[in-house]
């Protein structure tokens, strides 16, 4: 059954590069939503493994696709997000997909209060085979919250465009947690919401940047800290709740550290992040006992652990 929202036009745009091993899965996952009018854009950082074929075998699919050099993932967004002419603005990065039926959620979140500035979902981890690991499951979530560093999934995220060009595009000088900073960018202008539904499959593999380039996403964290602080409006906010902020930002910086393999950092990480705030610390109580399992040789063990502490599929 497909949805007709006629005066809701909805942009998808996925930043390309390299990445042909994933991208028609991609592809597919977006255009044939159960949801019209929908318009699909790829932006194409100039790849040379085989991506500019499957482009090309959708391209009568397509809104707009282009395959040039670029800075990186923010401006190819940021280049879509120009071209985009959707009420409603979503990314799908080209190793990512959408679940059926997401578009059509989101929208009608979106539809029933128009007062929202964002809408996001619950999203699955998928390895390289497509195979799922576990449900990624998100709270109503708030401005407040996101400050905090709790992060959600970025293809499960839908933004109603108006207040997306209030808040400004992508800052191109985040590489890892630049989706957080615009969230909170968006959060304080206009409320949020949670769908709580699987909207995404977010796809782990050795290459992907939470893996490869793990110690990233704390140095980011505390950019974003220091950017608050400079904020007229979320300066006071992040007097009031420091010690639950700060502690955040290295509770995030140890999941990435030990979603990278490396545990011991991770748990340096943990304890400074105790030091701060030892209960919102311990909501990562799993994880925590997951790196010292691994950092005592145990790996097998803390494994077969963290496999069955994330069997949350048919929730």
């Amino acid at each position: 059954m497909c949805y007709q929202y006629p005066l809701t036009l909805v942009s998808i745009i996925t930043p390309s590069y390299n990445q042909a091993s994933y991208l028609e899965q991609t592809i597919l996952s977006a255009i044939e939503q159960d949801y019209s009018p929908l318009e699909y854009l790829i932006v194409d950082g100039g790849s040379e493994d085989g991506s500019l074929e499957i482009i090309r075998k959708y391209a009568g699919r397509l809104a707009w696709w282009v395959s040039e050099p670029d800075a990186g993932q923010a401006e190819a967004i940021n280049k879509g997000l120009a071209r985009a002419r959707g009420e409603i603005v979503a990314w799908l990065n080209s190793d990512d997909l959408l679940l059926p039926g997401a578009v059509a959620r989101a929208v009608s979140a979106l539809e029933s209060n128009p007062e929202l500035g964002m809408v996001f979902g619950d999203a699955i981890s998928i390895d390289a085979r497509s195979q799922p690991l576990n449900r990624l499951a998100f709270n109503d979530w708030g401005l407040p919250e996101f400050m905090r560093f709790r992060i959600i999934c970025q293809p499960a995220a839908f933004m109603r465009k108006a207040t997306l060009d209030r808040a400004g595009y992508l800052d191109p000088s985040f590489h890892y947690l630049l989706d957080h900073h615009l969230w909170i960018r968006l959060a304080r202008l206009a409320p949020v919401e949670h769908i709580p539904a699987a909207l995404a499959a977010a796809r782990q593999h050795p290459e992907a940047k939470n893996v490869s380039q793990a110690a990233g996403f704390g140095r980011e964290a505390l950019r974003i800290l220091e950017w608050m602080e400079n904020q007229p409006d979320l300066a006071p906010l992040v007097k009031r709740d420091r010690r639950r902020i700060e502690a955040g930002a290295q509770r995030l910086n140890a999941r990435y550290l030990l979603d990278g393999g490396m545990p011991a950092p991770a748990l340096r990480a943990y304890a400074s992040a105790l030091v701060r705030s030892p209960g919102f610390t311990l909501q990562h109580g799993h994880r925590i006992l997951y790196a010292l399992l691994s950092l005592a040789g145990g790996k097998s063990l803390a494994g077969l652990y963290y496999r069955l502490r994330s069997k949350r599929l048919s929730q």
